[in-house]
């Protein structure tokens, strides 16, 4: 009974049904950790070291994790890594290569649904499944709901996402400017979003129209080989 009451009181507390945790713990200690890796080597690439003398070139979780927004995500269902330092001054071309820096991570994300996927799909397709242990399905289940989830989270031109960073380097310097000058007030709009029910009618429709158009895109991939 006792046992019961504490599953239930911290059920309350999670965006997640308690029985997928191990799936939404294990499916972020991947995403975020190759999100942040393509972010540190797309900086590396285009010569700035900064991700790398810090530790931050590596696939190791622990290096890019932040333990409070890692919690976040399971309690609010959104979250963050610690952020990769990246010198735009090292860049031959600050503003192609940041955007290509920035869009990395969640493109990183797309990769890890594409290939969750297509592993979910064969085993589907050719009756595999029948043979693999419900836990895994699951988890594939829930690895590429999140991963999608990232990437396209990821993307909305809000501070502090890397869609606001792609945004800050396609525009006029000018404009840029006028950005950062009001980017604390931005921060401010964008987490009574998402803490109020407004998350409702803004951002988690746009994310379910998007990932909808994704999955069918997938699918339709993976059919044309199976």
């Amino acid at each position: 009974m006792v046992v019961d009451q504490l599953i239930n009181t911290l059920s309350s507390f999670l965006r997640y049904p308690i029985q997928d945790l191990p799936f939404v713990v294990i499916t972020l200690l991947i995403a975020f950790t190759v999100h942040e890796f393509a972010h540190a080597y797309t900086a590396y690439k285009f010569g700035d070291n900064t991700a790398k003398d810090q530790g931050r070139l590596t696939l190791n979780p622990i290096q890019h994790l932040d333990p409070f927004g890692t919690i976040l995500i399971l309690i609010a269902g959104f979250g963050w890594a610690r952020p990769v330092p990246v010198d735009r001054r090292n860049f031959k071309n600050p503003r192609a290569a940041g955007i290509l820096v920035s869009i990395m991570g969640p493109i990183s994300n797309l990769v890890l649904a594409f290939i969750g996927y297509g592993i979910f799909y064969f085993l589907i397709s050719t009756g595999s499944w029948t043979g693999t242990s419900k836990f895994f399905m699951d988890f594939l289940d829930v690895f590429v709901r999140l991963n999608m989830m990232l990437f396209i989270f990821n993307l909305f031109p809000l501070p502090p996402l890397d869609g606001y960073r792609i945004v800050e380097d396609l525009v006029s310097p000018t404009v840029r400017a006028k950005m950062t000058q009001y980017e604390q007030y931005s921060i401010l709009v964008f987490l009574i979003i998402l803490v109020t029910p407004l998350d409702q009618y803004t951002i988690f429709p746009i994310m379910q129209h998007v990932s909808n158009f994704f999955m069918n895109s997938f699918q339709t991939i993976f059919s044309l080989f199976m």
